[in-house]
């Protein structure tokens, strides 16, 4: 079990069995998790049925309420930690993001030198498709705007088309990542970026969904405005290490060491 595949889903029946048929199609030893928010268009009872196909590639949690796209993805990174997965992505179910291009990203990781890879639309060779002006200067102008208040060297920040190894789930603290909605996009990104993770982005073009709803609201606009302030100002006292506990008899490491952690 290496590679994992964690998609979050609500209302969408229109689109996870072809996802989920071409992302097993790429023969690429992708396991999936479907993280279901009580669709009440049956989602979770499609994604049941093709258990029976993909036995013990194919998993499903269900949470009850529509609970937010960040906190189903912390769900995720924490199954997938817990049961072993070196390699861990992310992506939408509604072909927004080519499959094909995960094992783009899986080598950017495992050969690349990345431990944190972004499917990105705004690097040389990215793009987006069928995408209105607004939406286009939305986006353009969030990645602009967030890299002006946080620093970051992404060009691509709110993307949610990624790549995690193993690693880096372990080291991030996720309970410590408070946004819920795009903002959790450029919150993980900040809090591996912060702890000196080597990020790299892949050129993917994007392609806005055929089929459903778009979940793009004015509140998620909201937050990634005001998040991304907020963000850089919790970023002076905040940590996103994980601490371990650990017994002070056969600790070895020392006060100063401590800080240095503290302050990383």
């Amino acid at each position: 079990m290496e590679k994992l595949v964690v998609i979050p889903t609500f209302n969408e029946k229109d689109n996870i069995e072809n996802i989920l048929r071409a992302v097993f199609g790429l023969n690429q030893d992708f396991n999936v998790l479907v993280i279901d928010d009580s669709s009440p268009d049956g989602t979770a009872d499609i994604v049941r049925r093709l258990q029976q196909e993909f036995p013990g590639k194919l998993f499903l949690e269900e949470r009850k309420g529509k609970l937010g796209l960040g906190t189903a993805y912390i769900h995720g990174f924490k199954w997938a930690v817990n049961k072993g997965y070196e390699y861990i992505f992310e992506m939408d179910a509604d072909f927004s993001h080519n499959p094909k291009d995960l094992q783009r990203l899986y080598l950017a990781c495992k050969e690349g030198g990345g431990q944190v890879a972004i499917g990105s639309r705004y690097v040389k060779g990215g793009g987006v498709v069928n995408w209105p002006w607004d939406r286009v200067f939305l986006s353009r102008g969030g990645s602009v705007y967030t890299q002006l208040i946080t620093w970051m060297p992404i060009k691509d920040p709110t993307a949610g088309f990624m790549c995690y190894k193993r690693e880096v789930l372990e080291t991030i603290n996720l309970d410590a990542i408070r946004f819920v909605g795009y903002a959790f996009q450029i919150e993980m990104k900040f809090a591996s970026w912060k702890l000196g993770f080597r990020i790299v982005e892949v050129p993917i073009q994007f392609e806005d969904r055929k089929f459903g709803v778009s979940k793009m609201n004015k509140g998620i606009v909201k937050e990634g405005i005001l998040g991304v302030l907020k963000l850089r100002w919790h970023s002076i006292f905040k940590n996103y290490r994980k601490r371990v506990k650990t017994d002070p008899a056969k600790s070895t490491r020392s006060f100063f060491q401590e800080e240095a952690l503290d302050k990383a």
